[in-house]
């Protein structure tokens, strides 16, 4: 069965409590972009995100009314989509968000700001590339790729990596941005973003694409 597309409103059916987003991260604030210059080593002991980067020039405004806190926002819709077959099999529910190519990682970034809305924890999220690295996934690896990975094991925040690297482990929430890649690499990358994602799966990219790519047909 084909996947449906959805507009980005994130929504799940798998029960279980959902944790409190943990202290200074939210949807409002901006997506780990690295500045310039080296960044300084964090204390032992202190959690990923102190340790990135922040975003030059002003703060990227947050996505919904301003200083509306979750509470205010509207509710999310209804299941109007149902999982393919993999995604039946790995008991991850899967929603499909449409987007260009140019434009599955802010589609994707949109994603992760819905969840974080939603009561999703950071640490609950990874969010996976076939195209160009995420620009925090480049910043880190510039610094080793021990360091990189080790972030990932601490799972203190959203986590960002390559969907073809075979170190990144599953969260509960897996979010694929289709952003480019040749069409061998990323019909591989996808089966593994299902077995990777414990309750739900989101794909943002062109539909035909990726339901060619499964194998699926309207």
């Amino acid at each position: 069965m084909p996947l449906i597309p959805e507009e980005p409103q994130i929504h799940e059916s798998v029960p279980g409590p959902r944790a409190t987003p943990a202290a200074g991260r939210t949807a409002s604030t901006p997506r780990p972009v690295p500045g310039p210059g080296p960044r300084p080593a964090p204390p032992r002991g202190a959690p990923a995100a102190s340790a990135r980067p922040g975003k030059p020039g002003p703060a990227t405004p947050s996505r919904g009314p301003a200083g509306a806190p979750p509470a205010q926002r509207p509710g999310p819709k209804q299941p109007t989509a149902t999982a393919g077959a993999a995604g039946a099999a790995s008991g991850a529910q899967i929603q499909l968000i449409p987007a260009p190519q140019n434009g599955a990682l802010d589609a994707a970034e949109e994603a992760v700001d819905l969840l974080l809305d939603s009561g999703r924890a950071p640490s609950d999220i990874l969010v996976l590339t076939t195209g160009e690295l995420h620009p925090w996934a480049a910043h880190e690896l510039s610094f080793g790729e021990a360091a990189y990975w080790a972030q990932q094991d601490a799972a203190d925040d959203v986590f960002y990596a390559d969907a073809t690297a075979e170190r990144a482990t599953g969260r509960p929430v897996v979010v694929v941005a289709d952003n480019g890649g040749d069409e061998q690499t990323v019909a591989r990358a996808l089966p593994a973003a299902m077995t990777r994602a414990g309750a739900l799966l989101v794909v943002c990219g062109d539909p035909e694409r990726i339901n060619a790519l499964l194998g699926v047909h309207a």
